[in-house]
C-alpha cells in the first residue's frame, strides 16, 4: 500500500473513533455500548452461572484496526456480529464440541466481499474466541449484540497455558491472540 492510501486508512479511522466516540477495549480495539435495554432478566430466569439480573440486549460498536487483535475471551451468552464497514475480519473460535474454527466475517458477495464471507456470524456461548482483520493496511468495523444484554461479570480473557495444552495444534493462533 502506498503512505497516501495509508493516510487515508488513518484519516478514515481517526474520524470514525471520533464521530462513533470508541474508546479502547480491554480485549483490543476500540468499542462504544450504543444500546443497552431497559427492561432486565432477573438472574434466577437466567441460565445457571448469571450472577445478577441482566439488561434484555445490549449492542456495541466494535473497530479493529491494521494489525490489532481482539484477544482470545469468552462470554457467558451467544453473542451476534455484524459487519458495518471496511475489510473482512476472521472470528477464530475454540470449543470443546467443535475444536478450532475460522469463521470469515464481512460484506459477502452481495456486498463486493469475499464469497467465504458472511455478514453476519453468532458465537455461542462458553466458546473461546478472537479476531483479526483480514487486510494488514485496513480496519473492520462491526457490531456485536447480546441477549442477555453483556457484562463484564460474563466477560474472561483466555490464559494461554491452559488454552496451549487443550487445542496444542493452533498454538500460533493462540500465541498471536492471547491474553
Amino acid at each position: 500500500m502506498t503512505r497516501d492510501g495509508q493516510d487515508t486508512i488513518d484519516r478514515l479511522v481517526g474520524r470514525l473513533i471520533a464521530r462513533l466516540d470508541l474508546q479502547p477495549h480491554p480485549e483490543g480495539g476500540y468499542f462504544r455500548e450504543t444500546y443497552r435495554a431497559a427492561h432486565e432478566v432477573t438472574a434466577d430466569a437466567l441460565p445457571p452461572g448469571y450472577s445478577g439480573p441482566r439488561a434484555l440486549s445490549t449492542a456495541i460498536y466494535f473497530l479493529l484496526v491494521g494489525d490489532q487483535v481482539s484477544r482470545l475471551h469468552r462470554l457467558r451468552g451467544d453473542e451476534v456480529w455484524h459487519h458495518h464497514a471496511g475489510c473482512g475480519l476472521t472470528l477464530h473460535l475454540f470449543a470443546a464440541a467443535t475444536g478450532y474454527v475460522r469463521r470469515r466475517l464481512g460484506p459477502g458477495p452481495a456486498g463486493g466481499g469475499a464469497a467465504h464471507q458472511l455478514p453476519q456470524i453468532v458465537v455461542p456461548a462458553g466458546s473461546w474466541f478472537g479476531a483479526t482483520v483480514d487486510q494488514e493496511h485496513s480496519f473492520a468495523l462491526v457490531g456485536c449484540t447480546m441477549a442477555p444484554g453483556f457484562d463484564f461479570a460474563d466477560f474472561e480473557l483466555a490464559d494461554r497455558a491452559a488454552l496451549r495444552k487443550q487445542y496444542p495444534d493452533h498454538v500460533d493462533v493462540i500465541e498471536r491472540l492471547g491474553a
